[in-house]
């Protein structure tokens, strides 16, 4: 059972329903299902079969990195379809190491601001080139999912860490979205933008991701390592001019930036012939399974889109209207997918921008008239907070709120829907580490 927390929350027919289609959804992201139905391996011709590209290698070895928060499952999935013995070895960033791989070592490292654990589990990846005197017959795979740009830093020698974590956590907060937060991280590391795939060049790198970034483009995904990088200097300096963040950003990073505008540093890779880049999980998959479930339990599904973003209070209050105002009439199973971004107040309460999105969806939905449902969840079980994955809101939570005299309002205001849904109750879901990442499905069900 994925949802840990299912018999609590459970308390209506259509809360029960809205559960099993949200499990439906991301138990078919988990990796061990993804990597099953896109690779196959031939250990007589030593070929590794990826979709529809096939990779030999007779005369080589096959070497695995990468990270991401579903690195560690994908590893274990890994060894099982390659078999361990034809890994000869690897190394891979995970937010929880308790993996159970032999060939690959699995380093649990911080999310989402980066840590030392992870620049030490970067330091091991790289120094396998030089420790194996990897060639041209050899093949890297490289094992990406959402999450990867925070589980595997390593910043340039003239920024540190501690400056780095500070900024990362300017723009988390800041309202800037997935592609302006990679923008700048790349050009702050040695491996990102292209630049992991570059140094192992004449190596051919085959990546396997796990897309959580809205219509899965490669050079987003964990901040693009092994594909060639679209952004610029001037891009990363200037998102930080756009979002006034440059007195608050630690100095040198902003006077490396201002070197790498002037050319002093040479730009992130924009072309890699020796990487390859799959595919092999996104949120249409979830979607797909959710709408599959949803008509098995009698409902007509109609999916608005897999790019939803967006502010997370204003992409709230229009989906709600648009229900209430008959847009998406004959349909009582609405779906979305994709991640909303929240612009947090200075001394913002505790929470997620799913949480966030279902509180605001209590209060826009109380004039539908009748029986609803709004669930909004991260795939990976985690809504920045490492313990919830989302929350489930109906007309009986907001109900109960008011009965409470509960100032559901302020609670929203401060982005303190944490605080709110453990004072309403019966809202939470709780999954834990579900090792996969696909960004956020959102669900309505409407009786």
């Amino acid at each position: 059972m994925i949802i840990k927390n299912k018999g609590e929350l459970a308390t209506t027919a259509l809360r029960e329903q809205a559960l099993e289609i949200i499990e439906v959804g991301i138990e078919r992201l988990l990796p061990e299902n993804i990597m099953k139905s896109a690779l196959s391996y031939d250990p007589a011709s030593k070929s590794l079969r990826v979709k529809d590209a096939t990779y030999h290698v007779a005369n080589g070895r096959i070497f695995v990195i990468g990270g991401g928060k579903a690195a560690g499952v994908m590893a274990e999935a890994l060894e099982e379809i390659l078999g361990t013995e034809n890994i000869f070895t690897g190394v891979v960033n995970c937010k929880s190491q308790n993996h159970r791989t032999k060939r690959i070592k699995v380093v649990g490292a911080g999310h989402p601001l980066p840590d030392k654990r992870g620049v030490n589990g970067i330091k091991q990846m790289l120094a396998l080139k030089e420790k194996y005197s990897m060639n041209e017959n050899d093949l890297v795979v490289c094992l990406l999912s959402g999450g990867g740009s925070a589980l595997m830093p390593c910043p340039v020698d003239c920024v540190s860490l501690s400056d780095k974590q500070r900024t990362t956590e300017l723009l988390l907060k800041c309202g800037a979205d997935i592609h302006e937060i990679n923008a700048v991280r790349k050009h702050l590391s040695k491996i990102k933008g292209g630049r992991l795939g570059e140094f192992y060049s004449p190596v051919k790198v085959v990546s396997l991701l796990i897309s959580d970034v809205i219509g899965d483009e490669l050079d987003v995904i964990a901040s693009g390592p092994t594909y060639p990088d679209s952004s610029t200097f001037r891009d990363a300096y200037g998102i930080l001019e756009k979002y006034d963040l440059m007195p608050k950003t630690p100095q040198s990073i902003v006077a490396y930036l201002k070197r790498g505008c002037c050319g002093e540093v040479e730009e992130t890779p924009k072309t890699l012939t020796n990487c390859d880049n799959h595919i092999i999980g996104n949120n249409r998959l979830a979607l797909e399974a959710m709408v599959n479930e949803a008509k098995k339990l009698g409902f007509i599904p109609y999916v608005v889109t897999d790019e939803q973003s967006g502010d997370t209070t204003a992409v709230a209050h229009i989906r709600a209207r648009e229900i209430i105002e008959g847009k998406y009439q004959g349909y009582n199973a609405i779906l979305l997918g994709g991640e909303t971004t929240p612009k947090l107040p200075e001394n913002a309460g505790k929470g997620g921008r799913n949480q966030h999105y279902a509180a605001v969806s209590m209060v826009a939905m109380k004039t539908y008239p009748g029986k609803w449902v709004v669930a909004s969840v991260g795939t990976d079980g985690s809504d920045y907070l490492p313990d919830v994955a989302g929350a489930m809101v109906d007309n009986d939570t907001l109900y109960r709120a008011t009965a409470r005299g509960i100032e559901v309002q302020a609670y929203i205001d401060r982005f303190d829907s944490n605080t709110l849904f453990r004072k309403i109750g019966k809202a939470l879901i709780i999954t834990g580490n579900t090792g996969t990442n696909v960004s956020d499905v959102m669900l309505y069900l409407l009786e």
